[in-house]
């Protein structure tokens, strides 16, 4: 029997009813169940188990929520190779890769080896400070350099591969994966990337000069990230949920990792059509237009 490994957000509306007819389905199908403590709790026949130990177990993961939910399964992780299935019970949902009413069906595909898989890369990034050792983060969306609660700008030293790009006098700066292209970096007027390209995207928040656009790198590169005047606590934020304050002359650094993580999808899955639907991309209509004339 294989061990499904659960982790919700059971904070969400409609989790405990998901989480219900989530082990009814795994149990018919053979998987045995094992989640984290909060969700063991609304999930029957769920052995409760340390993070750690829940992953070590796992023959795969599912995380029930939004995209919050998957981007801790990948923190939490750590570079384990599993592959993760993201239900999206919450709202906009890029990452997720099924709703809750197609919960049955990818569990029958799961049990017949039927999912298709996709490669995410990861993004390491080290943060380099005078007198103290490095502290090391992985980001599946991006880091984020922000100017938290000042109201004062910050001025950003950035360099690609050791060569001296420029600097920025701005509110933040956003190093996004393809995965993270649809987030932050997005609704800061970033491009998005789709999900094979080997590249980051280095997105300015509110930069103070026109001139400033996004800029696409080769993932194989490293990026730094000098902070040369802050004006105030700066924060540093991974993936939205992990960091550290800054201080004047601090260092980030980020490259992409030698780890990475699988996603599952249902036989079919196209990425374009995710972005129709979130987006809400409804064409040009020329037909309609042309039949008005």
């Amino acid at each position: 029997m294989k061990t499904l490994a659960v982790i919700a957000n059971c904070g969400k509306p409609r989790a405990a009813q998901v989480l219900q007819r989530l082990a009814a389905r795994a149990r018919a199908a053979g998987w045995a169940l094992a989640a984290d403590a909060p969700t063991a709790a609304l999930l029957p026949d769920a052995a409760a188990l340390p993070t750690p130990e829940l992953f070590e177990r796992a023959d795969a993961v599912l995380a029930l929520g939004g995209d919050g939910t998957m981007l801790r399964a990948v923190r939490e992780l750590d570079g384990r190779d599993k592959p993760v299935l993201g239900v999206n019970i919450g709202g906009l949902g890029f990452l997720t890769s099924i709703g809750e009413e197609e919960l049955d069906g990818a569990i029958e595909a799961m049990s017949r080896g039927r999912m298709a898989f996709r490669t995410h890369a990861i993004a390491e990034c080290r943060v380099e400070r005078a007198g103290a050792e490095p502290a090391v983060y992985r980001a599946l969306n991006d880091v984020v350099i922000t100017r938290g609660a000042s109201p004062r700008m910050i001025t950003l030293e950035l360099a690609v591969n050791g060569d001296a790009v420029t600097s920025y006098a701005c509110d933040g700066l956003i190093v996004a994966t393809p995965a993270g292209s649809t987030g932050h970096s997005l609704s800061a007027g970033g491009p998005i990337l789709a999900p094979e390209t080997d590249a980051f995207v280095i997105t300015l928040i509110c930069p103070h000069t026109l001139s400033s656009r996004p800029l696409i790198v080769p993932d194989r590169s490293e990026i730094a990230v000098t902070v040369a005047s802050l004006g105030g606590p700066q924060t540093l934020s991974v993936d939205g949920q992990v960091g550290q304050a800054l201080r004047d002359g601090d260092r980030v650094l980020v490259r992409r990792s030698d780890r990475s993580v699988r996603f599952m999808h249902l036989p079919g899955h196209s990425y374009f059509a995710v972005l129709r639907r979130k987006l809400h991309w409804s064409g040009s209509n020329v037909q309609a237009r042309q039949s008005r004339s």
